[in-house]
């Protein structure tokens, strides 16, 4: 038999999709030895090279629009409409270009998270398409409603490409689906730590008994906090990563360049486990490791974003949390939300985080590969 083939379709906005599609590939890639992966995403090629334990064929051309972003805190909502309108406008194009590749590649299925064109492509290649993502483009741009009335073709071509998938599987703090003709609620995606929390420490050179707080702002960064200011540096160690070097560092700030940690063997998720709290804008990538790795987070606002009060009302159900002001992250007002954060009662429940392997299953299913019966159908 010739070795399955799948295409994975990932927005490349922040990091969140990318890093919970890296779960499921290397949890498909460990059930079906073999598989080959098409990655069609602008996602961070370093990111996918360091974490994907498998090979794989990146092809970076754009799939998506997504959102603009100035930086983790703040979008740009006319940059929004304007690349939106842009990339739908020869849409069709697009996806005959993407049937053809599917079918270059022998392609059995299509796993989407979440660019509409990945479901119109697979419905043109006549493969199935699954749709695996917390939320669907249209439901994001509705948000914007005034902005995207400059683009009114917009979301209805993304809602059309949607209903051409053949099934989703809808994770936790979810908006949107309403295109999708059958949904499956399956578990968080989460990446779980490797190492025990000391061991990291210790590699990282991170002090072992100091209260530990991890700045953290996705692959867009933040502009413009003030670090020589931070209030909370007597009680507690900061830990900053990124690509850049910032131009000051007190002491009592470990800034940690990306490669750094991991060419250390060590994984963002374990840095997750090893702090006693994260400082953030919420995103799914971020809160879905909080709540494996048990850590406490003190979030922010991130702009008009239709995700962010769903994900605050999960932080609020599933993690020790506490609220900071945008203001005051920028100005280094951290000791109080801090403190609010690791004191904070542990919530009452925590969710299942065994996503990657429920979707696996039906990946498999899908394909008709030996596993699980997913109990989803193909198109007519």
């Amino acid at each position: 038999m010739p070795p399955l083939s799948l295409a994975f379709y990932i927005s490349g906005h922040g990091f969140g999709h990318a890093s919970r599609q890296v779960e499921i590939i290397n949890t498909i890639a460990r059930r079906i030895p073999g598989t080959r992966f098409l990655i069609r995403s602008t996602a961070a090629a370093w990111l996918l090279e360091r974490t994907l334990d498998v090979p794989f064929v990146l092809d970076r051309r754009p799939v998506d629009t997504g959102v603009v972003q100035i930086d983790g805190l703040h979008l740009d909502a006319a940059a929004t409409v304007d690349r939106a309108r842009a990339f739908y406008a020869d849409f069709d194009q697009r996806a005959d270009a993407e049937a053809a590749l599917l079918h270059e590649q022998r392609v059995a299925a299509v796993v989407c998270d979440a660019p509409p064109l990945a479901c119109t492509a697979a419905r043109r290649a006549q493969v199935p398409c699954l749709v695996v993502a917390n939320f669907t483009w249209d439901w994001i741009y509705e948000g914007f409603a005034s902005e995207f009335a400059a683009a009114p073709e917009v979301i209805p071509a993304i809602r059309r490409a949607y209903s051409d998938a053949t099934a989703a599987c809808r994770l936790p703090m979810h908006g949107g689906f309403e295109s999708v003709n059958q949904i499956t609620d399956v578990p968080l995606v989460a990446r779980h730590a490797t190492r025990p929390a000391a061991q990291t420490k210790h590699t990282l050179g991170l002090p072992a008994q100091r209260p530990l707080a991890l700045a953290s702002f996705g692959g867009f960064g933040v502009r413009g906090i003030d670090l020589p200011s931070l209030d909370c540096l007597g009680e507690w160690d900061v830990v900053l990563t990124g690509q850049s070097r910032p131009p000051v560092i007190p002491a009592g700030v470990h800034f940690l360049a990306d490669s750094e940690v991991y060419d250390r063997g060590v994984r963002y998720e374990d840095l997750v486990d090893a702090c006693d709290v994260v400082l953030t804008k919420p995103g799914y990538g971020i809160v879905s490791e909080c709540i494996a790795g048990e850590t406490a987070i003190a979030y922010t606002p991130r702009g008009n974003f239709a995700e962010y009060p769903i994900l605050v009302r999960h932080i609020e159900r599933w993690l020790r949390h506490a609220f900071i002001a945008q203001a005051d992250v920028l100005a280094g007002r951290w000791r109080r939300s801090l403190a609010a954060a690791a004191s904070c009662p542990p919530p009452l429940e925590r969710p299942a985080t065994n996503g990657a392997d429920v979707i696996a299953d039906i990946i498999a299913g899908l394909c008709s590969v030996d596993g699980p019966s997913s109990g989803l159908l193909p198109h007519p």
